[in-house]
């Protein structure tokens, strides 16, 4: 039987470690290959201030990487009498090299293990949903550029209101989600600043080279101060979270507008047919169910901050054992939002529109300030157009001119996409992914 990292001559209650390790091997398997990797830059360093012999470092490495590989491949496994990944990968080269395993953990704690693998973690699934979030960005661009000039209704207060286009509302989502990618971005600074040699909070009497693990793994910057360090933990998910929820938000109101607008009563848009389900009784059905389970899983999403904050808000410094439980709401919320994502970009890649909306009389109010609009360049003043307009409306007799003209930015007739493109292209590009993944590499080639 595997002993704990912790643990001396009194082994711990059974019922006990069930309580304390709960769901901390499942979630510590999508941290194993960040371990390592956080464990290959440690070891590297103890070796240049020569805690751990140059004979040591080469078989440790040559050894992390094949566990690495393992863990890349979907084979790490954390045995079942194993508290966590840490305790795992050290029993793993201990079994492998013997004494020499055991030297990889001077001069840190798991408090610093676990913080630097979840932000080697969040950074990697930060970088994914920037990749999946760009592809949607790009189908809502072309599908707006392709409809632009397609009209439908505005609306305010659910009653119809003024010409829209459905130029303007996949245009809309695109740059909603590149305000979303700012939001991220600036998570990721917060993320990625390293945390290794802080220890359990409060440093090392080891000559620790903080720097040099800081650049190993390719981080902006380190957490400078050690108790900061630790108090980053739950701080760094919450922020993270809060630009998730961003992206959730967007998404949950693309789907509520898809499913209203799909409905017969709407008729604005059809969906692929592939992509409705159907009903146990009544044949006729088709049901927006990807849209509705997008709006659900997004809204469950955009609970996430509220989560992380009610379990760490009352925490004094220094590390407490409730941050563990954040992992359990963290690490799978980065799958369930990267699947909304792929599926509504699936989704509005190839939904269809109706280009013959507004032909029907009923809209015919929405055109209303434009004869307003139209009267007052003729001279009347804008009061007394309102007024004429209005009354037109109400007995009958309004006559609407379906021919609009709007040039001003942003408007039915100058979309600015291909500013909102290069907003969006500025954004991606300042996030600099390169130097972390071209640390990683160095080190895995090293």
């Amino acid at each position: 039987m595997a002993q704990k990292l912790w643990e001396k001559n009194v082994q711990v209650d059974k019922d006990i470690e069930r309580f304390t390790v709960g769901r901390d091997r499942e979630m510590d398997v999508c941290l194993a290959k960040y371990d390592v990797l956080g464990s290959m830059a440690h070891i590297t360093m103890l070796e240049s201030v020569g805690l751990l012999a140059k004979e040591e470092l080469r078989p440790l490495l040559e050894e992390l990487k094949k566990i690495y590989r393992l863990a890349e491949n979907g084979g790490f496994m954390i045995e079942e009498d194993v508290e966590d990944v840490h305790s795992q990968v050290e029993l793993m080269l201990t079994r492998t090299l013997g004494d020499r395993g055991k030297k990889i953990h001077s001069g840190r704690s798991r408090n610093d293990q676990v913080l630097v693998d979840l932000k080697l973690f969040t950074r990697s699934q930060i970088q994914e949903l920037v990749s999946i979030i760009s592809d949607l960005f790009e189908t809502l661009i072309e599908q707006s550029n392709r409809n632009k000039d397609i009209l439908l209704p505005g609306y305010t207060h659910l009653q119809i209101a003024m010409p829209s286009s459905f130029g303007l509302w996949f245009g809309a989502y695109a740059e909603s989600l590149a305000d979303d990618l700012q939001l991220l971005q600036a998570a990721y600074r917060i993320c990625n600043r390293n945390p290794l040699g802080s220890a359990a909070g409060y440093g090392s009497s080891f000559p620790l080279n903080r720097s040099m693990t800081t650049e190993l793994l390719g981080f902006d910057s380190m957490n400078y101060n050690v108790v900061y360090a630790q108090m980053g933990r739950g701080k760094m998910e919450r922020t993270v979270a809060f630009a998730m929820a961003g992206i959730a938000a967007t998404l949950s109101k693309l789907a509520f507008d898809a499913c209203m607008f799909n409905s017969q009563n709407f008729g604005f848009i059809k969906l692929p047919d592939a992509y409705v389900t159907g009903s146990s009784i009544m044949p006729h059905k088709k049901n927006p169910d990807v849209f509705e389970l997008t709006r659900a899983k997004c809204n469950k999403i955009q609970g996430l901050p509220q989560q992380i904050a009610l379990i760490s808000n009352n925490l004094p410094s220094g590390y407490f054992r409730d941050l563990q439980i954040i992992k359990e709401i963290f690490i799978p919320s980065f799958d369930e939002l990267k699947d909304c994502l792929l599926m509504v970009a699936r989704m509005m890649s190839e939904i269809r529109v109706n280009e013959n909306i507004l032909d029907n009389e009923k809209y015919a109010p929405i055109f209303s300030v434009e004869e307003v609009n139209r009267l007052v360049d003729e001279g009347l003043p804008f009061r007394d157009a309102y007024k004429k307009v209005g009354l037109e409306i109400e007995t009958g007799n309004f006559t609407p001119n379906k021919k609009i003209r709007h040039t001003h930015e942003g408007s039915i007739g100058n979309l600015c996409n291909d500013a909102i493109v290069t907003l969006e292209q500025q954004i991606i590009g300042s996030f600099n992914f390169q130097k972390a993944n071209q640390a990683e590499q160095k080190l895995l080639n090293s």
